[in-house]
């Protein structure tokens, strides 16, 4: 298994936190999203390492941004 940590920025609600994790979780191998909120972090676990343009991709369809 694979672990891999983005902060996304943009999101204030629990609703943003679902959209964000929705989108990510559609990437093939990933089997869990979780989100925190507050930092804007988000953990993700994979069976198989995950292109970071799909992340990027599927962070900025859910209409966020990844940091920095």
């Amino acid at each position: 298994m694979n672990t891999m940590t983005v902060t996304v920025t943009g999101m204030t609600c629990g609703h943003c936190a679902s959209s964000v994790s929705e989108e990510i979780g559609n990437i093939p191998d990933v089997t869990v999203v979780d989100v925190d909120l507050t930092s804007g972090q988000v953990v993700i676990d994979s069976d198989g390492p995950i292109d970071p343009d799909a992340i990027k991709n599927a962070v900025e369809e859910a209409g966020y941004q990844l940091a920095g």
